[in-house]
């Protein structure tokens, strides 16, 4: 299949543009998510990509061949396009058993008896539900039928699998155990895998590559950690991380060759190298800026650490969560949250030093929202 590009795709329902000139290449073995909120278009795409949707405008590419070209009103069948659909609802036959429910799509194809065994096996024994075959979907939990439906979906041996929120209907154990099956399938077909979710948690741990919508429009494609290391925008960087990134106000100026920041934090300087040179800020001017400090690259001391990297900050609540503690932290007028692993007891109004690294922090121009300045994706020492 090689690869599918969707090129300047707009799609309308009446007035409604929910597809804003979508542009978007997956790679041949990609696990590409489409990440966003409600309604942001993410669904509609991969509707589109499915043959579910036609646009009104744009060009579809599976390797060398045109699948749909809206200018000239060609849309491929969805049934020659080599793929499957696994939706939110499992959609099982319910007078049909696991093993009668998978095969159904073999059979279709009339491959012999022999064929269809071999293949409905082979795909129970990825989901890891041979025992269940025999069972009906009203004799299977949420989380088994969830694993009927995608072996379903992968017996045919597709090149593409569409999931659409496959996970949401799941409890959180469930969907831990479910994200980690997606994960191996993924690495033991090849196959490419397109992936609808809100989540950012299984966007995180599961992609290749993520794709994040804005309202019907693409703001960011890369991988997981670039997402997560530098998001493009300040809607971005809230969006993505659980406990979400810390906003610090502050100003900003740029003589040519480093950016100098200062806010309730301090005065940080950075070299032109890590700044995006792509992006337009006033020369030897202040502005406004955001700083971006993720909770996990704050450290704690009760001692001061390296000259001009830590600051005297206030705890001003901690709260112990089993594996890590949340500890909210003020300086001036500032307040801005840290993580530590394990159990950490703090004192509400004790006075700490709170370690910063300023290769990891993120600057944002506050009147445009774009990133400036990059944060490093260098892992720091344990300590």
């Amino acid at each position: 299949m090689s690869r599918i590009e969707l090129q300047h795709i707009d799609k309308f329902y009446g007035e409604n543009h929910v597809l804003r000139d979508i542009n978007l290449t997956i790679e041949d073995g990609d696990f590409m998510t489409l990440l966003g909120p409600s309604g942001c278009g993410k669904t509609t795409t991969l509707r589109v990509i499915s043959g579910l949707e036609k646009p009104q405008n744009g060009v579809m590419m599976m390797g060398d061949r045109v699948i749909i070209d809206a200018e000239k009103a060609f849309y491929e069948a969805p049934s020659k396009r080599n793929l499957n659909l696994v939706f939110q609802s499992y959609a099982l036959w319910p007078h049909m058993t696991a093993f009668e429910n998978v095969a159904f799509g073999l059979q279709i194809k009339k491959l012999s008896k022999h064929d269809i065994e071999e293949r409905v096996m082979s795909a129970l024994h990825k989901m890891r539900i041979e025992e269940f075959r025999n069972r009906y979907p009203n004799e299977l939990s949420g989380g088994q039928q969830q694993r009927v439906a995608i072996a379903r979906a992968i017996a045919t041996s597709p090149k593409l699998l569409l999931l659409d929120e496959p996970l949401s209907n799941l409890d959180a154990r469930l969907r831990i155990d479910m994200r980690a099956e997606l994960k191996r399938l993924h690495r033991e077909t090849g196959t490419t895998i397109i992936y609808v979710t809100h989540d950012q948690v299984e966007a995180l741990t599961m992609s290749t590559k993520i794709a994040l919508f804005k309202k019907g429009e693409i703001a960011q494609v890369g991988t997981p950690l670039e997402l997560y290391t530098n998001p493009i925008d300040l809607a971005a960087a809230d969006f993505i991380g659980n406990p979400r990134i810390n906003f610090i106000d502050g100003k900003a100026l740029f003589d040519g060759s480093e950016l100098r920041v200062t806010s309730e934090l301090g005065e940080y300087r950075f070299p032109k190298t890590a700044m995006k040179t792509d992006e337009e800020y006033p020369e030897n001017k202040e502005f406004d800026c955001v700083l971006g400090i993720r909770p996990e690259m704050v450290e704690i001391e009760t001692e001061e650490g390296e000259a001009g990297h830590s600051v005297q900050a206030t705890v001003y609540a901690s709260q112990p969560a089993g594996s890590e503690t949340l500890i909210s932290l003020t300086v001036g007028k500032a307040e801005f949250l840290a993580i530590q692993i394990g159990l950490n007891e703090y004192d509400i109004n004790q006075n700490v030093f709170a370690i910063l690294h300023p290769s990891r922090m993120n600057v944002y121009n506050k009147e445009t929202g774009r990133l400036i300045k990059y944060a490093s994706a260098k892992r720091l020492k344990a300590r």
